[in-house]
């Protein structure tokens, strides 16, 4: 079987980076879980952020004994002339390639092997120059013609979920994939695990209390969400995936990763190696003592 491995690395344990925004509390479970030896087939080499002033990432550097980096993104923006953070004009785009250009040389010097993103909001085509692990909340096994429907970000895949009535949701965990402005790269990379499944709260309302809610909705999300009853119960649940999803999927899921144990076809199914042998899998369900992979 041919076989592309995701790192190439003759000698020594990977080198990761982590990127984050915000509260960090992902980076800190994947820190933690180093710290304990749970993990143990990688090593973080820094963490950073676009975020300085308002992200944990210094606190958390401190806490572990890792450098911090920063690029502050709106900073960035603002002295190109641009008020606005975005992707959506030929500018916005040229200025993130050069904010990305300028994250490369700043972490040049820690030889970084592969990515972590834990709750990084910007997109970046840093994923270019090494794989790039990011974990989404919602199952992105589940498709319909082909299609990824819980995918999107913050907590839309949550809220699809509910509205298709769902019982239940997991958290997944991808390799990204790089953007190019014209839309469809977000949420398609290969999955590498999922998390086990966390019941969805309804707050003691019935399905079609919220498909009202949203059908009452304007056509365009607004920034920072729609802040309804539906928002409201999407971001609730959203908190529990973190911490009965993500925090189980991601740290075993990292460390399978950095140890050797996926890769990829020239046609790019994903491979598991499942002892000796090289399997083709759609992911591996973790569920905090075992990893199940599951098979094509």
């Amino acid at each position: 079987m041919n076989i592309q491995k995701f790192i190439e690395k003759n000698s020594g344990i990977p080198n990761a980076c982590i990127f984050l925004s915000g509260s960090g509390t992902n980076a800190e479970k994947l820190l933690e879980s180093l710290r304990s030896g749970k993990s143990s087939s990688w090593k973080a080499s820094l963490l950073f952020t676009d975020v300085p002033e308002k992200s944990r990432a210094r606190e958390i550097g401190r806490k572990f004994g890792l450098p911090v980096e920063s690029l502050d993104i709106r900073e960035f923006y603002r002295e190109r002339g641009e008020s606005r953070v975005s992707i959506l004009t030929e500018n916005g785009q040229r200025i993130r390639e050069e904010w990305t250009n300028n994250i490369r040389e700043i972490i040049k010097p820690y030889n970084v092997d592969f990515g972590i993103l834990a709750g990084f909001v910007p997109l970046t085509n840093i994923i270019c120059d090494f794989p790039c692990l990011n974990v989404h909340p919602g199952d992105l096994t589940v498709e319909e013609n082909g299609i990824r429907i819980l995918a999107g970000l913050h907590s839309i895949p949550i809220e699809t979920a509910m509205l298709k009535g769902f019982k239940t949701l997991r958290s997944s965990v991808i390799v990204a994939q790089p953007y190019t402005g014209a839309g469809g790269e977000m949420d398609t990379g290969p999955i590498l695990g999922i998390s086990p499944s966390v019941e969805v709260d309804f707050g003691g309302k019935d399905l079609g209390h919220y498909r009202k809610i949203a059908g009452q909705r304007p056509e365009k999300r607004p920034p920072g969400g729609f802040k309804d009853e539906l928002d409201d119960l999407a971001k609730i649940n959203q908190d529990k995936l973190k911490v009965n999803g993500d925090w189980i999927v991601f740290p075993p899921a990292v460390d399978d990763f950095a140890s050797g144990k996926f890769a990829k076809t020239p046609t790019g199914e994903l491979l598991h190696l499942c002892g000796n042998e090289w399997k083709a899998i759609k992911t591996v369900i973790y569920d905090g003592n075992s990893a199940t992979p599951v098979l094509l």
